[in-house]
């Protein structure tokens, strides 16, 4: 073992600790999905939510996401101000995975993909944000992890914001 391996290791471990789970969320008037050219989720008003799992992310990781997406404050209140949740207005709730969200664009002219969990364990973990998410709110719509996509929607602001779940260790 060569003297480096342990500091190898250990800047592995704070890697894996700094690992989380987005969602590139996007206030919608309405949004679908499209898999060979046939609509698989559809909302009204609500939440577009884009999630990518990245290596290292757990069902932990995946319920914290999803209880920022319900209640990041994105729609406005009476006065106009984004004091409302996709929870408060019981909005719809279009969730569809897209790996490219983990892309490293740093350098180079190609993304890389090394911070993507590998396609089992974001299939499951997308899976279980999506029953946890049909479980506690309605309507829930999704797209059809791996397949080939068509999304289309009405931003509406345009709002959109990026969210990342935290290790369970740090706070909300």
């Amino acid at each position: 073992m060569s003297a480096e391996m342990p500091q190898a290791i250990s800047a592995n471990r704070s890697i894996v600790h700094d690992v989380r789970m987005i969602a590139l969320i996007q206030r919608v008037t309405r949004a679908d999905v499209q898999v060979d050219a046939q609509i698989v989720g559809a909302i009204e008003r609500g939440t577009l939510a884009l999630i990518d799992v990245r290596r290292g992310d757990d069902p932990q990781a995946a319920d914290r996401l999803l209880e920022r997406v319900l209640t990041y404050r994105i729609f406005p209140d009476e006065q106009g101000r984004m004091n409302l949740s996709l929870r408060d207005i019981q909005g719809g709730l279009l969730l569809v995975p897209q790996f490219t969200l983990a892309a490293d664009t740093q350098k180079g002219t190609r993304a890389g993909f090394s911070t993507a969990a590998d396609p089992e364990d974001a299939r499951r973990l997308f899976a279980h944000l999506l029953e946890r998410a049909r479980a506690v709110h309605r309507p829930v719509a999704a797209g059809l992890f791996g397949a080939n996509m068509q999304v289309s929607l009405v931003n509406d602001g345009p709002v959109t914001f990026w969210l990342e779940s935290r290790p369970a260790n740090e706070h909300s």
